[in-house]
């Protein structure tokens, strides 16, 4: 079993697409974890002028790569005695709702709970705290984990 350290370098993102700084807390029924959105990321410079928001499918994206993608390198390594090096996750549906603006320079708080995982799918609640521990957005996020073909 791989350490949090493990798991966020096999995350299949880099910056400037990679939204994890670090993981607080994960188990099979869920992950916690956090993501300061640094002044400097370029989609700050046109949403919106002079008013830079964070967009809310960064949000979402963030929310994803925490509370499922994260959750699913775990569950398949515990479970499944599979390594993330010969296996791909996809999106395949988000139902979010948003609250709250997040600003550059703010750290967030992403906590996802597992509703279920089977036939290679997982679906998490997941909920959005800002530092202030008010709800950014939640929803539920859900994934497929499928092995490679070229692996």
């Amino acid at each position: 079993m791989r350490d949090y350290q493990e798991i966020l370098k096999a995350l299949p993102y880099s910056d400037p697409f990679l939204f994890v700084d670090e993981i607080l807390h994960m188990d099979e029924n869920g992950c916690e974890g956090t993501y300061l959105f640094r002044d400097d990321l370029p989609f700050y410079r046109g949403h919106f002028k002079d008013e830079p928001v964070t967009p809310g499918v960064i949000l979402t994206e963030c929310c994803a790569q925490i509370g499922l993608v994260c959750l699913g390198i775990f569950i398949l390594e515990k479970s499944e005695k599979r390594t993330f090096e010969n296996t791909a996750i996809a999106l395949t549906s988000s139902e979010m709702e948003f609250y709250i603006p997040v600003f550059p320079g703010e750290r967030v708080r992403v906590k996802s709970e597992k509703l279920y995982y089977r036939f290679s799918k997982l679906k998490c609640k997941i909920t959005m705290f800002n530092e202030q521990n008010e709800v950014v957005c939640k929803g539920q996020i859900a994934g497929m984990i499928k092995a490679r073909s070229d692996a």
